[in-house]
């Protein structure tokens, strides 16, 4: 595999923000350090309040900033800050990240596979790095993701991986129509896009041995509506599961007092649609995706 050592492989990092303080400028000035020469990174301003981006007016020579006229939310930002670069490959990052030398180099050379869809590198809590995730797996009916635990040291596919930082080929991230954009502020679109990579015929591989420090918070630095919440896991469950596996999830979720709202929101939205065209293009299904996985519900 020689994808990252070709001069011709483009590296765009594009990295949302939002309120992030410090960490952004941390992030950004790490990624300078640690990428190929030719790289770009591109940081989206999801209107923060914080100045927390000023320093990319000084900083043009490596970074550059996009501000959207209004508040995209993560799925839609990727996809705003996507299309604003022209790089081969694309790496999503968090704006609270920590990278060791040479650490895309090896999800460079994965990428050479046209199988493998996306890649990612072990995630480590930075305030405790014992603490590691290996890929993520739907932990059951309530869609909240699991962090996996570590099989060896070579890579190796996963059912879900982690937003914090995700690669992939341009083509791919364009094949499959980007972040589903009807996400709403936050939630599930990592585990989203995952699952329909994997059921448009693509894998997903983890990385063990590329360690990446995240800061993992306490609460979250923006509300958090659990109507959107919600609303995001159901339409998950509308587009890609089978409908007993959606019963299942409308039953785990029926407990939280924003359901009905959340479950409004998904049926007046293009879901049906959708989820017909994605059957249509799909080499998988959800049946073949937990067995593949020894998933269970």
């Amino acid at each position: 595999m020689s994808f990252g050592n070709k001069a011709n492989t483009k590296v765009s990092v594009v990295t949302i923000t939002h309120n992030e303080g410090l960490n952004l400028r941390l992030t950004v000035e790490n990624l300078r350090d640690t990428l190929p020469p030719n790289h770009e990174i591109l940081v989206v301003d999801d209107r923060s309040s914080d100045h927390s981006t000023d320093f990319l007016h000084r900083a043009k020579q490596f970074a550059r900033i996009a501000r959207p006229g209004r508040r995209l939310g993560v799925a839609r930002a990727r996809n705003y800050g996507a299309n604003r670069t022209d790089g081969n490959v694309i790496i999503f990052c968090d704006a609270h990240l920590s990278f060791p030398k040479d650490w895309c180099r090896p999800m460079l050379g994965l990428l050479e596979d046209p199988l493998i869809g996306a890649v990612a590198p072990c995630i480590s809590e930075r305030r405790a790095v014992y603490r590691k995730g290996f890929g993520l797996r739907p932990g059951g009916p309530h869609l909240d993701p699991e962090w996996l635990n570590c099989k060896g040291n070579a890579p190796y596919p996963v059912p879900l991986l982690p937003g914090a930082c995700m690669a992939m080929r341009r083509d791919v991230f364009q094949t499959a129509g980007g972040f589903d954009r009807m996400l709403i502020r936050y939630g599930v679109e990592d585990c989203e896009f995952s699952l329909r990579l994997w059921l448009l015929g693509y894998e997903l591989w983890v990385i063990p041995a590329v360690d990446i420090e995240h800061e993992f918070r306490d609460r979250s630095p923006y509300p958090v509506d659990w109507r959107t919440v919600l609303h995001n896991r159901l339409r998950m469950a509308f587009l890609h599961l089978s409908s007993p596996r959606r019963r299942r999830v409308l039953d785990a979720l029926k407990e939280y007092p924003k359901f009905m709202a959340a479950r409004e929101l998904v049926m007046k939205s293009d879901v049906e649609l959708r989820g017909s065209e994605l059957r249509l293009r799909r080499k998988r299904d959800d049946d073949w995706f937990f067995a593949r996985f020894g998933l269970n519900w």
